[in-house]
Order: C-alpha cells, then sequence, then structure tokens
C-alpha cells in the first residue's frame, strides 16, 4: 500500500468532506466524538422534521411525521409507523406533544442563491409516548443507548485513509443517520498508531480492530470500508459486539452518502435484534365485553364511535342487546390490556371490571 504522509492524509479526508457536500459544522477535538451535539431535537422523546409552513394543517402533519420518528428511534424499527393501529394513531399526534418549535436554516443554492428552509422541533411527552408503545405493541430498545466507535476507511481511487475524529465532517450521514435511529457513534482520535489499522479495516480484521478499541467504551466496533464501485460507491461492513460478529452487509448507492448512511442503519437493526424487548401487549385476539348505560341510538353511536377511535379496535360484532346492555365481541390488536391503555381520562367509558368486563356509558 502506497504511503502518505499525515499532512496529505487530513488534506485528502477534508477534499472528500467537500465533494459530498458535507455541512462544515465546526466540532471540539479531544476525545472519543460522539453525534447529536446539535440544537434542535436532543433526545429519543424529539424529533425534527421540515415544513412549507407554520398553519395547523401543516403543522399536525408535521406532528405525525415526528412521531412516526420517535416511534422508530424508541422501537429501533424504521417501518414502526407501518405496524398495525400505528397509522391511526398518528393522525392523533398532537395530542402527545409537550411543547415544539420552529427553526430557520440558510443554506446556498447551486446556483450561489441563498436558500430558506423551516423545520418544526417536537418534543413529545416520554409518558404518553410509551403508554402508546405498550398499547400498540410496538418493540423497545431500552435506555441508554451504546455509542460504537466507527472504524471507517474511504478509498476515493488514492488508497484507504481511515476517517479519525479532525474528519468527522466526511461522515456526517453516517453519524447523523444513527441520531436518527435513536443512538450515537463515535469515532476514533486518528492519531498515527489508529491511522496505521486502516490494512486491518479494509480486510475486515474484527480482532485487530477490537484491540485498538479497547480504550474506548462500549466494546462495540462497526467496521467500514467504502469504496468506488460501478455506477456509484460500495460499502462493505461489519458489526462487532465484545469481540462477537453481530452482522455483516454490503450498501450500495450512486452517492456515497447513501452508501454511508447505511451503516448506522445495519448497526441499529443488529443492536435492536440482540438488546429489544418485545412489546408487552396482551395477545391479539377476539374478547368480549359488555356495555351498559346504552339508552338510546344517540348512545349507541357515541359508544361506536369511542372504540372505532381506539387503535387497538380492529373489528366490532355486536353479539346481544337486551335493555341498555349490549354486549359485544372486539378484536384487538394487543389484548385487554392494549384496550385498557388506550382509555384515556376523556373516554366516555368507565369500569371494566369482571368477567367478561362490563364498562358503562357516561
Amino acid at each position: 500500500m502506497r504511503r502518505i504522509s499525515g499532512f496529505a492524509l487530513v488534506a485528502a479526508l477534508n477534499l472528500l468532506a467537500l465533494s459530498l457536500l458535507l455541512a462544515s459544522t465546526a466540532w471540539a477535538q479531544t476525545g472519543l466524538r460522539t453525534e447529536g451535539d446539535r440544537a434542535g431535537a436532543q433526545g429519543v422523546y424529539d424529533a425534527e422534521v421540515p415544513v412549507n409552513g407554520q398553519g395547523e394543517a401543516e403543522r399536525n402533519s408535521a406532528f405525525a411525521r415526528a412521531l412516526s420518528m420517535v416511534l422508530g428511534k424508541l422501537s429501533g424499527d424504521r417501518s414502526a409507523a407501518a405496524r398495525p393501529g400505528v397509522g391511526a394513531e398518528l393522525r392523533n399526534a398532537k395530542n402527545y406533544v409537550a411543547s415544539y418549535d420552529y427553526r430557520q436554516d440558510q443554506g446556498t443554492s447551486p446556483s450561489g442563491a441563498p436558500t430558506f428552509r423551516s423545520t418544526l422541533v417536537a418534543r413529545f411527552t416520554p409518558a404518553e409516548v410509551d403508554s402508546l408503545m405498550s398499547a400498540l405493541g410496538l418493540p423497545v430498545w431500552p435506555q441508554p443507548r451504546p455509542k460504537p466507535v466507527v472504524w471507517l476507511a474511504i478509498d476515493d481511487g488514492s488508497g484507504p485513509r481511515l476517517v479519525g475524529l479532525p474528519q468527522a465532517n466526511a461522515v456526517r450521514p453516517l453519524l447523523n443517520r444513527a441520531v436518527e435511529r435513536g443512538y450515537k457513534l463515535g469515532l476514533p482520535t486518528g492519531n498515527a498508531a489508529e491511522q496505521a489499522l486502516v490494512g486491518a479495516i479494509w480486510r475486515q480484521d474484527s480482532a485487530a480492530v477490537a484491540r485498538a478499541s479497547a480504550k474506548y467504551s462500549p466494546p462495540m466496533q462497526l467496521l467500514g470500508k467504502l469504496y468506488r464501485g460501478k455506477g456509484g460507491w460500495i460499502a462493505d461492513w461489519v458489526f462487532v459486539d465484545n469481540g462477537k460478529i453481530l452482522s455483516k452487509w454490503t450498501s450500495k448507492n450512486a452517492d456515497a452518502r447513501g452508501a454511508m448512511a447505511a451503516g448506522a442503519d445495519g448497526a441499529a437493526e443488529a443492536l435492536m435484534k440482540r438488546y429489544g424487548k418485545r412489546g408487552s401487549g396482551s395477545p391479539a385476539g377476539t374478547y368480549r365485553l359488555i356495555f351498559t348505560g346504552i339508552d338510546s341510538a344517540d348512545d349507541y353511536l357515541r359508544l361506536s364511535a369511542a372504540l372505532q377511535g381506539m387503535s387497538v379496535v380492529r373489528k366490532i360484532t355486536p353479539v346481544r342487546a337486551s335493555g341498555n346492555t349490549l354486549e359485544v365481541d372486539l378484536e384487538l390488536l394487543t389484548g385487554m390490556s392494549g384496550f385498557k391503555r388506550m382509555l384515556g381520562d376523556d373516554s366516555p367509558l368507565e369500569g371494566g371490571e369482571g368477567d367478561p368486563p362490563v364498562y358503562h356509558l357516561r
């Protein structure tokens, strides 16, 4: 392998950062760097989404998208919004918002003209979101989350080079995607001894990299090599946890940023598979319930609307009516535990004792 000077290495990687059109945010260069120190959405219960205005309809749509992102971060599942019952609850996303504000970001168009983008930053109430996840039976990725170290070598045609802390901007898409998935990634300091590991990274010698990474915590490494391929970029990844390889995958993208970001996605999926917990809801199925206080057609319509508005209720089948009592079979997404959690303070139903449970329409 051709040897290059430290000055040439830094210059080459800084040039790569510019060629990838990455942000030029300045970062402190002491210790192991982790992403997530930006203003705006800081925690797993926060999210930021672009908006076209500050009207109510646009804001509610943004709340839904932001809540979808939060559920994805909390569960570790990028497709959490597509799970049964979630879509219906996203329409009520504003009910879970603790606070929000807007941010204006200025950029530059390819022609050099200034551009402006509005972003809504939403912060959701943790207890209410936790209750929603439990009611819908979503898996949970416990906190605190680990912060694996990224050992990434990039070859843009001049030979592979290690990306260390001074070149953080070159891997901003990777670091940012990790934050979007609900965890953080760190970079090695990039000293001379670590730069010498580029060969081990390129041949995916996880044992050698793990030994060099022992001074960092936790003992988790994301090894990657990014290089040009036919029609774009290719990245080969290995995720290691305490010396054990949890996953290997390859990402391809016409844009180097997309190939990079897939490294954070693969690591998130490996971590969730190993450390995630199943949803705490009861088994899905059909449950018999009795409702009292049905004294008129209007009462029946109120009851029907209340049940149909619950995202855990998939089907309502009337069984028997007698006086002011209605007996029904409800097909529930997460059983009675999910049904009870979805009964908020403004629900027209109270009670729930007995077998089958009896609820009274207020």
